[in-house]
């Protein structure tokens, strides 16, 4: 079995996974490859993702040789049988683990900055690396983790070597493992890409599911309110939905012939409220002004109208502030958050027409994130036109098989997902 690249691997490993949603696990990737797999896994099962930093304690002079390992909150797990048969001096030993402690000092610090560990006491864990060679590195840290009190040890991974699956058999409760091919000499020739994962990306990873599972929290709960929103003197109707606390608020711009009751980002904006992020629905037109047809497609009249909304909620509640914008929407998000004042935290486009944002894309400087079908094909050509006259941190995801409105089974879930990860990446930092 190869696979194109972690995500894939990630993503197909999940499935195989899922009979342990209802276990309601903790996801611990192994750093760093084995980080961009953990994190597909703990997105599709809904389960906080923490890194597993352990460090192996190599007796001297024959370092292969662990004598134990040590993980974070001074987990020790020490083999006596190896340390008595070593005949190292206890000082020796001593000097290889301060050493050890300091590097797992380090990596905690560099991957998980000052966020606490997820607490494993009685969960279900499941540990997860791309791949195993030897496997000592995942004996550590099943060893680690049950030291840390797991309930239940699950090791995962893409791909191993038959007799490496069977010996740590031994030392989890169970193996899942995708592929044992016999023909093993090495992981990588089993990915189409195993690039090297650079320590920002294990960073950037955990801080998103770190946004992620905080803001899911049941202790945040939203309620919606309906309120009049004051654009630059217009009233405007709309529906603003707001954590507990002082989270983000994502606002929605509609697109032509749509309104604040669009079920598709009504669907959305759901999405976002599970996820612990405030959302504000509403029309950029009056009843009135939305008869005249031409009124929908004024994207400078739209995006001053969002700017003004924009304000108005400010003055209501002080917290980081994104644009989710669909069809025409997407260009009146993109000329608001051009605006000179505008202090936009992100920006999420679906099916969108940024290019009638023309002239003010140069000037947008949050991070955009443009979502299409990927049988949009006039609106993907014209997206991607779009992205190159963007100065600012940008995406382009083509989403397989949907059209332009998303209506294919699974593709609205998935815009969803893309946009809640985007938005708690960008905006819950800002929150902090």
């Amino acid at each position: 079995m190869m696979f194109t690249d972690r995500v894939d691997a990630g993503q197909r490993l999940a499935e195989a996974l899922r009979h342990l949603e209802a276990e309601d696990p903790v996801v611990l990737g192994l750093p760093r490859g084995g980080v961009p797999v953990a994190f597909q896994v703990a997105r599709a099962l809904d389960a906080p993702l923490d890194v597993i930093v352990v460090r192996k304690l190599g007796v001297p002079h024959h370092r292969e040789l662990g004598f134990g390992a040590i993980g974070e909150g001074g987990v020790r797990v020490i083999s006596e049988d190896i340390v008595r048969l070593s005949r190292v001096a206890q000082e020796d030993l001593a000097a290889v683990e301060h050493a050890e402690e300091a590097e797992l000092a380090r990596q905690g610090r560099r991957f998980r900055a000052d966020r606490p560990r997820v607490a494993l006491d009685g969960r279900s864990v499941i540990v997860v690396d791309d791949g195993i060679a030897t496997g000592a590195t995942a004996v550590a840290a099943c060893q680690v983790v049950r030291a840390m009190g797991a309930a239940r040890v699950v090791l995962a991974v893409p791909v191993a070597p038959p007799d490496a699956v069977a010996r740590l058999r031994t030392e989890a409760d169970d193996v899942v493992c995708l592929s044992t091919p016999r023909a093993f000499r090495a992981v990588g020739e089993w990915y189409q890409d195993f690039s090297q994962t650079p320590d920002e990306e294990v960073v950037a990873l955990l801080a998103r599911a770190a946004g992620r599972t905080v803001a899911r929290r049941p202790d945040r709960a939203a309620r919606a309110t309906e309120v009049l929103v004051d654009a630059g003197g217009v009233g405007l109707t709309g529906d603003l939905t707001l954590p507990e606390g002082a989270g983000p608020v994502v606002m929605f711009a509609h697109g032509s012939g749509s309104s604040r009751l669009s079920p598709r980002n009504r669907s959305v904006a759901a999405a976002l409220n599970r996820a612990g992020l405030g959302t504000l629905l509403f029309d950029l037109l009056t009843a009135a002004e939305e008869n005249e047809r031409a009124n929908v497609f004024d994207i400078e009249t739209l995006g001053r109208r969002l700017a003004d909304a924009t304000h108005w909620l400010r003055r209501l509640r002080s917290a980081p502030i994104g644009y989710f914008g669909a069809s025409t929407g997407a260009a009146a998000a993109l000329r608001a958050a051009a605006s000179a004042d505008a202090d936009i935290g992100a920006v999420v486009s679906r099916g969108g027409r940024p290019d009638l944002a023309g002239p003010w894309l140069a000037d947008v400087r949050a991070p955009t994130l443009l979502i299409v079908g990927g049988r949009d094909t006039t609106v993907l050509d014209l997206n991607e036109h779009a992205r190159r006259e963007l100065r600012c941190e940008n995406r382009l995801v083509v989403v397989p098989g949907a059209t332009h409105l998303f209506e294919e089974p699974g593709a609205l879930d998935e815009v969803a997902g893309l946009a809640r990860d985007w938005f708690t990446t960008h905006l819950v930092a800002r929150a902090g």
